[in-house]
């Protein structure tokens, strides 16, 4: 690959970056467009010089590709990140947009399993059934549901019961109308601790169930 080459691919990644630098006015849907379409150009513009196309063909092949496929942060999603929030306020749950556009809700066993229990505590419920209805009336959004645990007892333990605390909030998605083929479950053990096993409190926010939904590219 030649020196010119790269020039399309440069180009395309510096209008990348210029969109996101002017991003401020936009919409979240247009900032998703946006970031997508100039990151997609500018890998077009690469994999076109690589394939012995001409680059300038692949920007723009790859930034329609990347428009799509940045374009995953809805109104829909917003209003639903605002609305958990609002219904979450005060429990400790973490409800927020994570970088690839999906609305993750963080719940710490405060609110949702005792040491070594998957079985859901009231608070959690209060949390799941809003989510739920919200998920009824978007029928195209999936759900990963992962599940953690402290450091409390071995890998036995620990990978089992990380898998029944999702297994557990799915379970309870479908009761309210979700369907089952949307969700995902999965056990992380102790695997991923988020605070210090050495204490309580650091136990505590490691046992903890994280839900991702996201909307597919249409």
């Amino acid at each position: 690959m030649t020196r010119t080459h790269f020039r399309p691919a440069l180009v395309a990644l510096a209008a990348g970056a210029l969109l996101l630098s002017g991003c401020e006015n936009m919409s979240e849907r247009q900032k998703g467009t946006a970031v997508g379409a100039g990151v997609g150009a500018g890998v077009g513009a690469v994999l076109g010089s690589a394939t012995g196309g001409k680059a300038g063909t692949g920007a723009v092949l790859g930034g329609a590709v990347g428009a799509v496929v940045g374009n995953l942060w809805s109104k829909r999603q917003e209003d639903r990140r605002q609305a958990m929030e609002q219904a979450t306020r005060g429990t400790g749950v973490d409800v927020s947009r994570t970088a690839d556009n999906q609305l993750k809700v963080n719940v710490p066993s405060d609110v949702s399993f005792d040491t070594g229990s998957s079985a859901l505590k009231p608070p959690m419920l209060a949390v799941l059934d809003p989510f739920a209805a919200s998920l009824k009336d978007d029928p195209k959004a999936l759900v990963s549901i992962i599940g953690h645990t402290d450091s409390t007892g071995s890998d036995a333990i620990n990978n089992p019961l990380s898998v029944a605390r999702a297994q557990a909030v799915r379970d309870h998605l479908i009761a309210r109308g979700v369907a089952a083929a949307r969700i995902q479950t999965e056990g992380r053990g102790e695997r991923e601790p988020v605070a210090d096993n050495g204490s309580e409190a650091g136990r505590a926010k490691n046992r903890r169930v994280e839900i991702f939904l996201r909307e597919p590219a249409a």
